[in-house]
Order: structure tokens, then C-alpha cells, then sequence
């Protein structure tokens, strides 16, 4: 495992060295919020369709910016969103969209907030139709021929987009949902476990695999 490394050694590209000594994915930048976020939740596979949700906004509302800056406003977010939760989004209207958009504890993006109240409407039909979000999400998870052997900064370098990023943010569009481009998406199905791209070497990368191991995608 390149954790061994000793602490004096410079560590591999793509990865950082924490307080604890242990060597994680760089891009969380050694902040202690990012790190819990790269820790606990990155990679982690759900089949909860509010969270799939909430990841779904949440990534539309962070392009074009840091993701960290999206985690420092989460919590107003979920305020300003009722929790995410689906059923009380979809039923939000106009004046809902005039009151968040003044609000400036969140990214005051008018299309973006009211593509959150859009999306939260196609889920609705999604799961008339598919039965839940998540059998319709996880359908697309790439199969194994379009991972690669080994996880390295330069291949997550070159591959921002995936077929099956693509692939799912087609079938999002057809149904409706709006923000959900090939990008957004692949950025999504790396934080909900869909892959695992902690780097090798990573500590939390082994924690991932096990986590998705023994999750049952829901078919």
C-alpha cells in the first residue's frame, strides 16, 4: 500500500498526507470539513432517493465552482429545500423561487433553483414509472470493462466524462430533468459510490470497495 510510505516521503501525485498520517486523495485540499466529506460520504454508495436527490441539485448548483463551496452551504440548502425531501419540493412555486433567490447564504442562481423544483417533479414521474429514483439512477452504473485496472490522477484527468455519464445524463434529459450534463453527472456518480475513483493508495479506498460490496443496487 503506497499509506505505508513513510511521513518524510514526498507523497504520489493525486494524493496528500493528513494530520493522522495517513495519505488521501489530494483534492480535498487538507480543509477539515472536506476531509470528513472525502472520509465519510465520498464514494459511498445509497439507494435513498432523497439523497440521490439532493446530490443530483446539489451538483447543478456546483458548476462552474468548488465543491467545497457547496459543502460550506449545504445546510442552508437543505433549509431553504425542506430537507430535499421530493414530495415538498415538487409542491414549491414561484413564490418559494422569489424568497431563496434573495436569500444569500446559498448560490442565488434563479435557473438553478428553479431547476431543483423541476427535477424534483420529474423524480415524481420517474418513480410512477420506475418504481424509485434509485432503480432508474442505478441502472447506469458502468459495467466493469469501462473502469480502469487502477485508479490514477491521470485518468481521472482525462476522463471528466464517462460513457456512462453520458449515457445517464441523456436518459435525465429525456425525462426532463434539467443541469444533469454528462459532467455534472459523472460528478455525481463518483460522490453517490456509483464508481469508486479514490486514487490508489488512497486509505479511504479500500473502505469504498467493502461499502459497495455489500450494497444491493436496487433492480
Amino acid at each position: 500500500m503506497l499509506d505505508d510510505a513513510t511521513p518524510s516521503e514526498t507523497p504520489p501525485d493525486g494524493l496528500i498526507r493528513g494530520p493522522d498520517g495517513h495519505l488521501r486523495c489530494s483534492w480535498h485540499g487538507g480543509d477539515d470539513l472536506y476531509r470528513r466529506y472525502h472520509d465519510e460520504e465520498w464514494g459511498r454508495p445509497s439507494a435513498d432517493d432523497d439523497r440521490l436527490y439532493e446530490k443530483l441539485c446539489l451538483e447543478g448548483f456546483q458548476a462552474g465552482l468548488s465543491w467545497l463551496t457547496i459543502l460550506r452551504k449545504r445546510a442552508a440548502f437543505r433549509e431553504l429545500f425542506h430537507g430535499f425531501a421530493i414530495a415538498r419540493v415538487a409542491s414549491m412555486d414561484d413564490a418559494d423561487v422569489e424568497r431563496i433567490v434573495l436569500d444569500p447564504r446559498i448560490i442565488r442562481h434563479r435557473g438553478k433553483i428553479v431547476s431543483a423544483i423541476n427535477n424534483a417533479r420529474r423524480v415524481e414521474a420517474v418513480r410512477a414509472e420506475h418504481g424509485s429514483l434509485a432503480q432508474f439512477l442505478w441502472r447506469h452504473a458502468p459495467p466493469n470493462d469501462e473502469r480502469p485496472a487502477v485508479v490514477t490522477t491521470e485518468w481521472l484527468r482525462a476522463n471528466p466524462v464517462t460513457p456512462a455519464s453520458t449515457r445517464l445524463s441523456k436518459a435525465l434529459k429525456t425525462a426532463g430533468f434539467s443541469f444533469v450534463g454528462p459532467t455534472t453527472i459523472y460528478a455525481f456518480m463518483q460522490s453517490m459510490g456509483f464508481v469508486n475513483d479514490h486514487v490508489d493508495g488512497c486509505c479511504m479506498r479500500d473502505a469504498c470497495d467493502t461499502a459497495r460490496a455489500g450494497f444491493e443496487p436496487p433492480m
